[in-house]
């Protein structure tokens, strides 16, 4: 059986160099034309697939920029809207103040910044006279809103370092709701 199995292998082996020696001479006896246009045909299909490629960042870089593009306008017109309503709310009283936050720096460190933001809360209150409680029953008491950009503000360089003062713009709307923005130039 082994013996059968080798000449089985041997054949297979035969065969093969067969076929080998069979396409070697096919594409020798090939007229050299037909080799050159199919390695023009090999080298026209390379050069589509990079074109192609190519084509693909493009659109890529397209879509990227669109999309910067179409950021961009958001952020204008969020922007644009946040303008509008400082606008529309009516302005009763606007004051701007430096408000000291080194009292915080008394405080441990992991509690400086909240200390600061109670800081700030308290001075506009005091300064403002803002009504806390219900004189008149019709009436309802004043708010007070600390706007984000403060609050990043203050807590810019973390919980243990705030800054030493800050510089705010208190508005107060005819409804008494009081916002604290950063003034202008911060």
């Amino acid at each position: 059986m082994e013996k059968e199995e080798e000449i089985g292998e041997e054949k297979l082996k035969e065969k093969e160099t067969e076929e080998k020696l069979s396409e070697e001479k096919k594409v020798e006896e090939a007229p050299i034309e037909e080799v050159e246009a199919e390695e023009e045909l090999e080298e026209a299909e390379e050069k589509a697939e990079e074109l192609e490629e190519e084509e693909a960042a493009e659109e890529e870089v397209e879509a990227v920029e669109e999309v910067k593009e179409a950021e961009e306008e958001e952020v204008e017109e969020e922007e644009a809207k946040k303008e509008k309503k400082e606008e529309e709310e009516e302005i009763v009283e606007e004051r701007i103040y430096t408000i000291p936050l080194s009292r915080a720096w008394i405080s441990p460190p992991k509690k400086r910044t909240p200390r600061a933001i109670r800081i700030v809360k308290n001075f506009i209150q005091k300064h403002m006279k803002i009504k806390t409680e219900v004189e008149e029953e019709g009436e309802e008491p004043e708010k007070l809103v600390v706007s984000n950009e403060v609050n990043e503000k203050i807590w810019s360089r973390g919980i243990k370092e705030p800054p030493r003062n800050i510089r705010v713009r208190a508005v107060k709307n005819k409804e008494g709701v009081i916002t604290v923005y950063l003034a202008e130039g911060d």
